[in-house]
């Protein structure tokens, strides 16, 4: 039977999320955005009501909430500022290679202190040269006696200036191709981390995005996460859960613009009449719409496919596809709504689009899921369908 209903715990976490991002988000989100300010207030209250770290299991103190959990929270978030929706949820990125590899003994260490205290992380993975193309990686990892030595740079990594530790991706066999790649947590105070600057990005302004080196940093052996050689096949797991998160705040993002435009078109008058009364507007919006509807059914069904146990690559690249480009094409067409308005700093839709466009490309790009969904299709190995497992 299929069944599109929240529980009674799912519906009172989306009004949660949605009064968190209605009172503490969206009054500030100008602002941050405006001065590139880091919100590390807001951060810290959302840690306070519970909204943050959202998987660690239980037996480790944590919540352990579902994809689907974690979907209805960046929803709202992102529908407020997705600036900021980045920052709060940029923790669940980072510790998903670690739920999914890492020892007990680890997560003792460095996971469940999260749940007491209020500490950031960051996933650290993209380089220089090498982002959707994770196998193409440079940074090493050389173990010497009971540690390992890196070496190398990381570049676009969110909440980089703010992580009080890392999930660093490295080459430990540099001729092993993508199996010979190995994940690290790398405390953000050893020796050798050096943190770039804040770049200024187009959108998403207040997120903290930066270039993080590693000069001979020295990294005990048990803070690898799983065994040498493990690391690719750990990232790209992780990647089945996050990557319909992000979808989400694409759809969220687009959902706000979506209920600005709508607003807008009721009270605009053009020709004695509400322009929503206009055939070319009022097709606009209802194409809007159905993208954002489309969307998030996209984000529910690869985030529930890998919450009851069923493999969710192919969905969860069909969502990220879609949702990115979609959130891109709404926004654009809330600006049109918005006719000369939309292209001007004191309405709201021209934040929106300049924060849309990064949808398209962190995560793994429009193209790179594109790649992924194609060899679903040619490889020979057929699409998961859930209902023939």
């Amino acid at each position: 039977m299929i069944d599109f209903s929240l529980t009674d715990e799912q519906k009172a976490l989306k009004n949660l999320a949605r009064d968190f991002a209605k009172n503490e988000m969206l009054p500030k989100a100008e602002h941050h955005d405006q001065t590139g300010e880091y919100p590390m207030t807001i951060l810290k209250k959302a840690w306070d009501a519970g909204l943050m770290n959202l998987h660690i299991e239980a037996k480790f103190n944590g919540p352990e909430m579902s994809d689907v959990d974690e979907l209805i929270i960046a929803e709202e978030f992102n529908a407020a500022c997705s600036g900021m929706g980045t920052a709060i949820l940029a923790n669940n990125l980072a510790l998903a290679p670690v739920l999914i590899g890492a020892s007990d003994e680890t997560k003792k260490k460095f996971v469940e202190p999260m749940t007491r205290e209020f500490i950031l992380c960051a996933y650290a993975v993209t380089e220089p040269g090498a982002g959707s193309d994770v196998a193409g990686i440079r940074t090493t990892a050389k173990k010497v006696g009971d540690e390992y030595i890196i070496n190398g740079s990381k570049m676009w990594i969110t909440n980089g200036g703010v992580a009080d530790w890392f999930f660093v991706l490295t080459k430990t066999d540099p001729a092993a191709g993508h199996k010979g790649i190995s994940g690290f947590i790398v405390d953000a105070k050893t020796p050798g981390v050096i943190i770039g600057k804040k770049e200024k990005n187009m959108g998403q302004r207040c997120s903290d995005t930066r270039a993080i080196t590693f000069e001979d940093v020295k990294v005990p052996k048990n803070q690898m996460i799983g065994k040498e050689g493990e690391g690719f096949k750990v990232a790209m797991a992780a990647f089945d859960h996050t990557r319909p998160c992000v979808a989400i705040g694409a759809v969220g993002v687009a959902r706000a613009a979506l209920e600005y435009s709508v607003e807008y078109a009721k009270t605009r008058t053009a020709f004695g009449s509400s322009i929503a009364n206009n055939q070319g507007i009022s097709f606009m919006l209802a194409d809007m719409a159905k993208d954002v509807e489309a969307g998030r059914l996209l984000c529910w069904q690869a985030a529930w496919l890998i919450d009851n146990g069923h493999r969710n690559t192919y969905q969860a690249s069909i969502a990220k596809a879609f949702c990115g480009d979609m959130c891109v094409r709404v926004c654009q067409d809330a600006i049109q709504v918005f006719g000369g308005y939309g292209f001007n700093t004191e309405y709201p839709v021209e934040k929106l689009y300049r924060d849309a466009k990064i949808f398209q490309i962190y995560e793994g790009t429009s193209q790179i899921q594109r790649v992924i969904v194609s060899r679903f299709l040619t490889d020979g190995k057929g699409i998961v369908d859930p209902n023939a497992v």
